[in-house]
């Protein structure tokens, strides 16, 4: 074994990359030190564990509490989104609590259980020594407005003024149309914003202002003006419409979306420390994480060439043998079906997973429907490449198992698939450690805008088990395709491949998000608006998909087999997955 530096320097690069963007982002966070932040557990009425990143400016103390501000994240998403609007308001003196709704994050599940968390949430916020309880100001973004909302509804005399970032009145309990309810409003609504439907009965975001439902809510019985305070700060009677040209995902990573937020925040409480709401410097401590994600991705596609240096994994250094796959014009229809397949089916079978009831071991919604999904399409292609081999000419030129990669030129071997199955755990493992690290050095995760890379709770932990069989067959499928019927070349360079492979595992999700966005920039709405939800869950896919594309060609080419890069693959995506989703089944104990 020769660990030398200049020949793994790319993994100790990745390393570099994953700690100095802690360090940056914490750097950001913190204001250079002077805010601290204290991962903080609560409990709810019903005693379900809550969970929230509380940031403390360093002027705050029993002795001189600051105001309090709740900031709650949307659906399938968690405590780290808010830290944009966390950041600009610690730094402007308010106390911070980023909580996590019920059932996300760290917090007990079901989701939508007790207000989403929203009145434990508030009532923590309030009892805390440091905060004034006469100056507290309610934040969410989508679900997380109808989280602080529904705090609202309960304690009503417990806030002094809330902002809703792309959500609505008038779900949940939660009244709607009420010129009086709740105190002081703000609202921020996107120009492009994807719910203007199923939120103000709008079919598009610049049409809010027409509608009955905004109008009665803000008292008046003629457009709404964007930018117009309305009623009385003093009274409680306050409204404020703010429309920034973005997405309702953008609210919460726009200078636009933040400065709104700040901007209602200071107008309608005693600001300590009052900043001009565009001076934002969050980008940076998202620039950080960002550097951490790509120090992540290069760990996965580095780490394995050291571990085959081990004389243990000497049995999986082997090369690829002989391609045999799709060439000339074949090749090219063979691409467009590959693009189609996924794109095709990705609403039809999401919502047969809606049927699917769940359950202590199918726990989350969402994953549910993206296990149909990636299993109906490693099925639709598996189906597609037997139809190939047998049928089409696949095996009489010269397909078979070594030429797929399924075994090496020497056969098949029990042993080649338990080091498989070591290597692909000892790899993603081994990137679980290194945020464990980042974590507690620096309270910081691995993300980019909707894409995050977060510790796994114990009970994520469970459902990660649950999930990552499935979702690993798709990718050993999903690799003998690529490896397999579509590797038409002995002589390509590995880079090139892989440069291929990602677009052949992402480009059909972007085609269907070109479509859908084209529509919503050019017309105000989606090509499909009842998708919306879908829509915007799919903008992690466009990048997800082709990293694991990367991985399995990076893998494949150094072995000669599928199984090694699909566990890596399997066990790296259930993660990202599990973590990030809501669990919907209500566990007990």
């Amino acid at each position: 074994m020769n660990f030398s530096f200049q020949k793994h320097a790319y993994f100790y690069l990745s390393l570099f990359l994953i700690f100095a963007g802690g360090a940056l982002a914490a750097f950001v966070q913190t204001n250079a030190g002077s805010i601290a932040i204290r991962d903080v557990r609560f409990t709810s009425a019903s005693g379900a564990i809550m969970s929230g990143l509380l940031y403390v400016p360093e002027a705050v103390s029993a002795q001189q509490p600051g105001p309090g501000v709740l900031a709650v994240h949307g659906y399938i998403n968690s405590r780290e989104t808010q830290s944009p609007y966390a950041i600009e308001l610690s730094r402007r003196g308010y106390v911070v609590l980023a909580m996590d709704q019920r059932g996300h994050g760290y917090s007990a599940p079901p989701a939508f259980a007790e207000g989403f968390g929203g009145p434990a949430g508030l009532q923590y916020l309030r009892g805390l020594d440091i905060v004034d309880p006469d100056q507290v100001v309610l934040a969410g973004h989508s679900m997380g407005g109808w989280t602080v909302l529904s705090a609202a509804v309960q304690m009503p005399d417990a806030y002094q003024s809330i902002v809703v970032s792309g959500s609505s009145t008038g779900t949940f309990g939660v009244p709607a149309g009420d010129s009086r309810f709740p105190r002081n409003f703000g609202l921020v609504f996107g120009q492009y914003d994807e719910f203007s439907g199923s939120m103000w009965a709008s079919p598009t975001g610049v049409g809010i202002v027409d509608t009955e439902k905004l109008q009665t809510q803000f008292g008046v019985t003629s457009p709404v003006q964007a930018d117009r305070l309305y009623g009385s700060i003093a009274a409680g009677t306050a409204r404020q419409l703010y429309q920034p040209a973005q997405t309702h995902p953008a609210n919460h990573i726009s200078r636009s979306g933040i400065a709104a937020a700040v901007d209602w925040v200071q107008k309608t409480s005693n600001t300590p420390s009052a900043i001009e709401p565009r001076d934002q410097v969050w980008q940076w401590k998202e620039f950080g994480t960002l550097i951490s994600l790509c120090g992540a991705i290069l760990f996965l596609l580095t780490a394995g060439r050291m571990l085959l240096e081990i004389p243990l994994f000497a049995d999986l250094r082997n090369k690829p043998a002989t391609a045999a796959g799709i060439r000339d014009q074949s090749w090219w229809l063979a691409a467009l079906l590959l693009l189609a397949i996924p794109a095709l089916t990705y609403f039809p079978l999401q919502g047969l997973a809606a049927s699917i009831t769940t359950s202590a071991i199918w726990a989350q919604n969402l994953t549910n429907g993206f296990v149909l999904w990636a299993v109906g399409n490693a099925l639709i292609s598996g189906l597609l490449l037997l139809l190939w081999h047998y049928l089409l000419g696949g095996k009489a030129k010269g397909g078979n198992r070594s030429a797929y990669g399924i075994t090496t030129l020497g056969g098949f071997s029990a042993r080649q698939i338990y080091l498989s199955l070591l290597f692909g755990a000892a790899v993603v493992t081994g990137l679980y450690v290194a945020l464990a690290i980042n974590h507690w050095l620096f309270t910081a995760d691995f993300r980019f805008w909707v894409i995050a890379i977060k510790m796994m709770s114990p009970l994520q932990l469970r459902l990660f088990l649950s999930y990552v069989l499935p979702f690993t067959f798709f990718f050993y499928v999903f690799a003998i395709v690529l490896h397999g019927q579509m590797r038409d070349s002995n002589t390509r360079p590995e880079w090139k491949s892989a440069m291929i492979n990602a677009g052949l595992a992402g480009g059909g999700i972007a085609l269907l998000l070109l479509y859908q966005y084209g529509s919503l920039f050019l017309t105000g709405s989606l090509a499909i608006p009842a998708q919306a939800l879908l829509t915007i869950v799919a903008i992690q896919f466009v990048v997800v998909l082709p990293i694991a594309g990367l991985i399995s060609t990076r893998y494949f080419s150094t072995t000669g087999l599928i199984l090694p890069g699909a566990i890596v693959n399997g066990c790296f995506v259930t993660w990202l997955i599990v973590a990030g989703q809501a669990t919907h089944f209500a566990f007990i104990g």
